[in-house]
């Protein structure tokens, strides 16, 4: 099947936007403007104005000597950008591959997408119809190649769809300006009394390099096909992605979940092939409207159970609003891994790892992923730095856990200041003062020296000491530094049970 490409052009973006905007300058003439050279220069003129003939490149002085009422808005080259590619993000529900074209054009590669509208008459009808209703004056063209169909939509008055392999013909009657060339190539040809592309398409290509530069033979081939131009996305597409078009809106939940349900089937499938699974996936559902609900999952391990997926998606289904209708839905998985093999121990535990996975993202759908952690240790002296937080369920730790009973449960991440009083220098405390409550001490057991590494010693050596108070209940205390260095500070740092 030949490519097939839909160049759409928006000769008045700027002003329909404004338009968009304020629905009261529809039937008024006016520019925008923008300081060059030291003066100020038409860069957009609504229908209105052009028909007064104010035209784009217009100083605005002179505009306002033949129209003194002409209203002038300042042109905003950032805001109409970050507009045109809205615009082609938008038009990816016609097309898996949309791209920005300058600054008033989009172009899409819409190979294989017409069929879905019927044919190319109804789905080129159905795009122009569905932006006109937007608020955008719009002009648009099928071809083989970008260049002709840019071409067309631009310069010709003919049918906007070239057939399949005329796209020859559809050029020949287009002026030199249609292939996208520069203005000093476009004079040049015109004094030399080119008027047309079918006056030079078939001259020796040495013979239009020589006088016209290598530009020339780039545009008119790509134009022809024979010469390669590559799109540029503005959203790339995910290697694993599935689209489904309804051919009515879908306004309910069950029709919702019946399409999740076939994109989840689709992806799956495609990624049981491979011997990946899902890590992050993203649900879109593009309404009628233009607006876009999405909703989005993560897994704790790569995962290509359709059941399993479903039910995370399940959970947050309830918050797609469909309004008038959805008429796109689209599955992405942004991060897939592949499939490891089932193992039969979880950490130190017997069990089934797929069970537990599956247990965890269920919870993590209800409370959020931030909410569950999983530590290993690490080899690190200071408690506080002695376990690492990690995400995965397959990560095995670096060192066994320390099999001292004398550790507390409870360890606080950062040790708390204390006041203590001690009857000696080295002795353990007899009481302590924490966030201002008093705790008498009745038994003691310590010290236990604990210093940093070697290679990191940024910190005092820490005596830590187990007591009891009078209530039966234990923590766990240190003292950070020497009586003799007078430098010497008292923290609490775990519970005991």
């Amino acid at each position: 099947m030949p490519r097939r490409y839909l160049a759409i052009w928006l000769p008045y973006l700027a002003t329909d936007r404004l338009i968009k905007i304020d629905p009261d300058l529809k039937d008024k003439p006016f520019v925008l403007a923008a300081t060059e050279k030291g003066r100020m220069v038409i860069k957009a003129s609504s229908p209105k104005a052009m028909q007064e003939g104010i035209a784009v490149g217009k100083v605005l002085a002179d505009a306002r000597a033949i129209m003194p009422a002409l209203q002038e808005f300042d042109y905003e080259p950032e805001v109409l950008s970050s507009v045109l590619e809205a615009l082609a993000e938008w038009c990816m529900r016609f097309s898996p591959i949309a791209a920005v074209d300058g600054t008033d054009g989009i172009i899409l590669d819409v190979s294989g997408c017409p069929h879905l509208w019927g044919g190319e008459e109804p789905y080129l009808q159905a795009i122009t119809a569905r932006m006109a209703q937007g608020g955008y004056h719009i002009k648009a063209a099928i071809a083989d190649t970008i260049g002709t169909a840019w071409a067309v939509a631009r310069y010709s008055a003919e049918p906007a769809i070239v057939e399949i392999g005329k796209h020859s013909e559809a050029l020949t009657v287009l002026p030199p300006e249609a292939l996208r060339l520069e203005s000093a190539v476009v004079q040049r040809m015109q004094k030399l009394g080119f008027r047309t592309i079918g006056q030079f398409m078939n001259m020796p290509k040495s013979t239009l390099r020589r006088r016209f530069g290598d530009s020339l033979i780039q545009r008119l081939g790509q134009a022809l096909g024979s010469h390669p131009e590559i799109l540029k996305p503005v959203c790339p597409i995910e290697p694993y992605l599935e689209r489904l078009v309804c051919l009515e809106p879908i306004c309910t939940a069950t029709g919702i979940e019946i399409a999740l349900r076939h994109l989840l089937e689709q992806l799956c499938k495609r990624l049981e092939q491979e011997g990946k699974g899902i890590r992050t996936a993203v649900f879109k559902g593009y309404r009628i409207d233009g607006n876009v609900q999405q909703i989005s999952i993560g897994t704790s391990r790569a995962s290509g159970s359709e059941r399993h997926l479903f039910r995370l998606f399940e959970l947050k289904i309830a918050t797609i609003e469909p309004a008038l209708g959805i008429e796109l839905f689209v599955l992405e998985a942004p991060l897939v891994e592949e499939l490891g093999d089932l193992q039969d121990k979880l950490w130190d535990t017997k069990g089934d790892q797929s069970k537990v996975a599956e247990l965890l993202d269920n919870i993590a759908g209800k409370v959020g992923m931030q909410a569950i952690h999983r530590y290993l240790p690490a080899e690190q002296h200071w408690p506080e730095r002695s376990i690492i937080e990690t995400g995965s369920l397959d990560q095995m730790p670096a060192t066994p856990w320390p099999q001292d009973k004398w550790r507390p449960l409870h360890l606080l991440e950062k040790p708390e200041p204390i006041d203590v009083m001690v009857p000696l220098p080295d002795y353990p405390p007899i009481l302590f003062t924490h966030k201002g409550k008093v705790f008498n001490l009745t038994k003691a057991d310590g010290p236990e020296r604990i210093e940093q590494e070697w290679w990191a010693a940024d910190g005092q050596p820490r005596d830590y000491y187990r007591v009891e108070d009078a209530k039966g209940a234990r923590y766990w205390l240190f003292r950070a530094g020497h009586y003799a260095d007078g430098d010497v500070q008292w923290f609490l740092h775990g519970f005991f049970a």
